[in-house]
C-alpha cells in the first residue's frame, strides 16, 4: 500500500494522508473541476443540487405527494407523468361530489392513454348498516354503487404493482353525509409502464363541483 501525506496548514501539527488499497488493479479517482468539499462515509455534511437513482435510501421518506387537485369542476382529474419506478399509488378523496348520481370510478393508464375497459373488480356496499349490494365493474375500480348530487365522498384507494405491468387496487369509500360503506378491489394488466391516473364517473358526463383529490405514490 502506497500513501502519500500532506502536513497540515501553518495552524495545525497533524498531517492528512492519502492511502490507495492492496489491488491488483489499476483504479482511477476523478476529483470534480470545482472548488468543493469531499463526502465522507462517517462524516456529517449536508448535501446539495444532488440527484439520487431508483431505490429507497435507508432513513429518508419513500413516499412522494403530487399536488393536490380541487374536484370542483370538469368531468375527470387526471395525475399524469408518474414515475416508472412506482410500485404503490393511494388514490385519496375527500369531500367529492358531482353533479349526478354515477358512481365514481378510478382507471389507470400508460403512455397509450388511460385504459377504460378490461378490469377485473369488484365492491360490496352497505347502506344503513342493512342493505347491502355490489357488482363486479369491467371498466374501472368503482368506488360506491352511486352517488346522489348532494352526497360527498370519502375514499382511500391503494393501487400496487403486482409484477411487469399487472396492478392490484383495493380500498374503502364512504359518505360523509350518509349511513354507507364500500369495501372494493380489483385488478388490471397494462399494455406498459403506467404513468398515469383518472378519477371520473361511469359514464363520463358528470362534473365534479366539490372536494379535493390527491395521490401518494413510492
Amino acid at each position: 500500500m502506497s500513501k502519500v501525506a500532506i502536513e497540515g496548514n501553518a495552524s495545525g501539527t497533524g498531517t492528512f494522508t492519502i492511502a490507495s488499497p492492496n489491488s491488483n488493479t489499476n483504479r482511477t479517482l476523478s476529483i470534480p473541476d470545482a472548488t468543493t468539499t469531499l463526502v465522507g462515509t462517517d462524516a456529517t455534511q449536508t448535501l446539495t443540487n444532488k440527484t439520487l437513482g431508483s431505490g429507497l435510501v435507508m432513513g429518508a421518506s419513500a413516499v412522494t405527494s403530487a399536488t393536490a387537485q380541487a374536484s370542483t369542476s370538469g368531468t375527470s382529474i387526471d395525475f399524469t407523468s408518474i414515475p416508472s419506478w412506482v410500485k404503490r399509488i393511494t388514490v385519496m378523496l375527500s369531500g367529492v361530489s358531482t353533479s349526478g348520481s354515477s358512481p365514481i370510478i378510478i382507471r389507470i393508464g400508460d403512455s397509450g392513454g388511460i385504459s377504460a375497459t378490461g378490469y377485473t373488480a369488484g365492491y360490496a356496499e352497505a347502506i344503513n348498516l342493512s342493505n347491502t349490494q355490489g357488482a363486479n365493474p369491467t371498466t374501472g375500480f368503482q368506488l360506491h354503487s352511486g352517488n346522489a348530487s348532494t352526497r360527498e365522498t370519502e375514499a382511500g384507494v391503494t393501487i400496487t404493482n403486482v409484477n411487469s405491468n399487472l396492478w392490484l387496487a383495493f380500498g374503502v369509500s364512504t359518505f360523509s353525509d350518509y349511513p354507507s360503506g364500500t369495501v372494493l378491489g380489483g385488478s388490471k394488466l397494462l399494455s406498459a409502464t403506467l404513468d398515469r391516473v383518472r378519477i371520473t364517473t361511469l359514464g363520463g358526463t358528470d362534473t365534479f363541483d366539490a372536494g379535493t383529490i390527491n395521490i401518494l405514490y413510492e
